[in-house]
């Protein structure tokens, strides 16, 4: 059903009226996590023609500025959440359609053999609980079910750092926080730790300076904004749907969720921003 939603939202016109006059004079920003590379090829091949990619840094100084003058029409970022090992595979689609992608990586799993919680074979419903209880709860749940933060697995799930200095040309690496906890249930120590000390460790690992943080799961308060802002990142980057402008809050900008959609509809609609609108599709 929601395929023919898709489709039908995708020949109403609506996604264009929506690119030609809400996300004209805006930067959309969109948020993938672990896309395949054919989906990958599909999806830039038909945002290359449609958006004008500029990078991260770009939006951020024309904030900062509050000059849009160096903007292009219908301006778009490109981030990935998690840094996910997949992404490497991505980076030949990424040059192709010149993509100045940005990668929120996790300092304490990238280039380990340690896993995200999230993917520990949990179900949807328990997922989701997890999220909304506290995280000294959460980390008890998963220690019960013989997960540990810190526990070596064989097979790898993220990025390694030979993967990260491969793609650095091309891609930018910024902080996903140390181990992807849900930040608004944490104790202050544990979110003010999470955010400063990711920092910390990927400028001194990937020896460059790390000025951006998108929250995990998009879960923030105002307490986290501040966090961010004393840590010294110039912006952060929530889930919630919009457009973003000069005079949008640096440490709230907005992204839509294509969901790494490998149908083509869907991302035509999700990426015009229609269900900012429409609400949930």
């Amino acid at each position: 059903m929601k395929k023919i939603i898709f489709a039908l939202l995708r020949y109403s016109g609506l996604p264009v009226l929506f690119r030609e006059v809400f996300q004209r004079n805006k930067v959309t920003v969109l948020v993938f996590h672990e896309m395949d590379f054919q989906t990958a090829e599909t999806s830039f091949a038909y945002l290359s023609k449609n958006y004008n990619f500029i990078s991260l840094d770009m939006l951020v100084e024309a904030i900062q500025r509050k000059d849009s003058s160096h903007l292009p029409k219908k301006a778009m970022v490109v981030t990935f959440d998690d840094g996910h090992a997949g992404n490497y595979a991505l980076l030949p689609v990424l040059k192709k359609y010149k993509v100045p992608a940005t990668i929120f990586i996790c300092s304490g799993i990238i280039d380990t053999g340690r896993h995200y919680w999230f993917r520990e074979g949990l179900d949807r419903q328990t997922i989701r609980h997890l999220k909304e209880i506290p995280n000294k709860d959460r980390i008890a749940f998963l220690r019960s079910k013989g997960f540990e933060l810190e526990k070596e697995y064989p097979v790898k799930q993220a990025l390694s750092m030979a993967q990260i200095e491969e793609m650095s040309p091309f891609v930018s690496f910024q902080s996903h926080t140390v181990s992807h906890p849900i930040l608004s249930r944490c104790e202050d120590e544990e979110s003010e730790w999470e955010i400063s000390e990711s920092k910390r460790a990927l400028e001194k690992k990937l020896k460059r300076p790390i000025n951006a943080i998108a929250y995990p799961n998009g879960s923030y308060t105002k307490r986290e904004v501040v966090f961010a802002r004393d840590a010294g990142y110039a912006c952060a980057l929530t889930v919630k749907p919009g457009y973003n402008s000069t005079h949008s809050d640096p440490f709230l900008l907005r992204r839509l969720d294509p969901n790494d959609t490998s149908d083509i509809n869907e991302l035509i609609v999700k990426s015009s921003g229609i269900q900012t609108v429409l609400g949930s599709l």
